[in-house]
């Protein structure tokens, strides 16, 4: 795997949850099943969060625990190779209740991590 920047790494995953959350401002679940171009830049966002996340450090990952890193990396596999079983509802929910805690902690890791490359 190509060594990354933490900073640029950080970067992309932040900008991604801001544009998600951007995109989904005033909106429900309902617009998001019944939008195709909205729920398919949702599901971009999330694999570029996904993606990204790889390249974060396993020692930074094991300094925040309560994130399901494991559960964040899977998530873009989910998007690609399963988007037949992914429902509008479990995307809204990502978004809703697990974006806003990974940002916070992506940015606590931004404003007090060392900068290593990352992997």
């Amino acid at each position: 795997m190509t060594h990354r920047s933490l900073d640029i790494v950080l970067d992309e995953m932040l900008d991604a949850i801001a544009q998600i959350e951007r995109a989904c401002a005033g909106k429900t679940v309902a617009d998001l099943e019944s939008d195709w171009v909205l729920a398919r830049a949702i599901e971009r966002g999330l694999e570029i969060v996904s993606e990204a996340s790889r390249h974060l450090p396993d020692e930074v990952k094991a300094r925040y625990p309560d994130i399901p890193w494991q559960a964040v990396r899977a998530l873009g596999n989910v998007l690609l190779h399963e988007y037949h079983r992914v429902s509008g509802r479990i995307v809204w929910n990502v978004v809703t209740d697990d974006l806003p805690k990974l940002a916070e902690t992506l940015k606590q890791i931004a404003d007090g991590e060392k900068r290593p490359t990352a992997e």
